[in-house]
């Protein structure tokens, strides 16, 4: 079995943290390479990635949360955000990234930046909102594998009021939209869950060969 498949098995959803152990700065700082190297829609990253450390912002978070103690208990506690009303603004700020990045000139992807704009420009602003959001899909993958092989747990949450993390933090003045939550951390030693068999449908269910 290689590495990558035993740390599947090992990782799992933490339902309660250790409030005592922290991630090292140099841990925390391979989670956030894997984030900033995660795959993306034509690379754009169209998100942004609040860790928070702070207790009371937390504090503040964790009602809104379904009352989960990870919130609060975890080393850290990050917010996904999607870019809302996505368009040429940042396809631009892209664009010049990349030109600085390969040192090449903004005219050499002058055609790509506009065959970007069309496509991204012509959707609706709520179909363009769910498009970053499921980016922000992507990135969290990438954190949960770099995670596991650094033996660091990861909860990722669906189950909060997204309009009420938007509040706390003035997303909504950032142009941004609180999308997915995820608690990093420690499992705590008497987390039962750690200890159950993972359910998973059996192979020849999952995989459809054609």
């Amino acid at each position: 079995m290689s590495d990558f498949i035993s740390n599947q098995n090992w990782r799992y959803a933490t339902k309660k943290f250790d409030a005592t152990k922290k991630i090292s700065s140099e841990d925390l700082e391979t989670l956030k390479d894997a984030i900033q190297l995660s795959t993306s829609s034509y690379g754009l990253q169209p998100y942004k990635v609040f860790i928070i450390e702070n207790p009371e912002l937390r504090a503040k978070i964790q009602p809104f949360a379904w009352g989960q103690s990870q919130i609060v208990d975890a080393s850290q506690l990050l917010v996904f955000a999607n870019i809302t009303n996505f368009g040429e603004t940042e396809i631009d700020q892209y664009i010049a990234n990349m030109a600085e990045t390969r040192g090449i000139p903004v005219e050499s992807v002058k055609g790509y930046a506009d065959f970007m704009k069309m496509k991204i420009t012509s959707l609706p602003e709520k179909q363009r909102n769910t498009w970053t959001s499921k980016q922000t899909y992507l990135a969290l993958a990438n954190l949960m594998n770099a995670a596991a092989e650094l033996k660091i747990d990861v909860t990722p949450m669906e189950g909060f009021e997204p309009e009420k993390v938007n509040e706390i933090l003035g997303l909504n003045e950032l142009g941004l939209n609180a999308s997915l939550l995820a608690t990093i951390g420690y499992r705590h030693e008497e987390d039962a869950t750690q200890f159950y068999k993972k359910v998973r449908k059996p192979k020849n269910e999952l995989f459809i060969n054609l």
